[in-house]
């Protein structure tokens, strides 16, 4: 490799470093699931069949989900043996994410058409 094809990727890569944090906060909370998860887990504690109906997802689908959002530390789960069920709550680490997916809400009201362009 040259010195200018080195010399251009140091520039990319001290940019990349820089978003690092950015772009691995939208890996793990970055799919429609998670975020209407996440919205639905703001109100409180859910059952597993309570955030199916509310999401309209698929048990697989949901499954998924709550197991990626459970590994990244912004949902608990809690396992009742009588009668059997499963709860979903927001972590504080969730919780302290919500102002930041409000203020997105924001700007996609104000920045982002919906139906598309005209």
């Amino acid at each position: 490799m040259s010195e200018a094809t080195e010399g251009a990727g140091d520039g990319v890569e001290a940019h990349n470093e820089s978003a690092c944090p950015i772009v691995e906060a939208v890996e793990q909370i970055g799919s429609e699931w998670r975020l209407l998860v996440l919205h639905d887990l703001q109100d409180g504690e859910k059952r597993f069949n309570e955030l199916k109906r509310s999401t309209g997802a698929s048990s697989r689908t949901l499954s998924r989900v709550l197991d990626d959002l459970e590994g990244t530390g912004l949902v608990d789960r809690r396992v009742e043996e009588r009668p059997i069920a499963s709860y979903y709550s927001i972590t504080e680490k969730g919780t302290a994410l919500c102002p930041v997916l409000d203020e997105l809400g924001n700007w996609a009201d104000d920045w982002v058409d919906v139906e598309g362009p005209e």
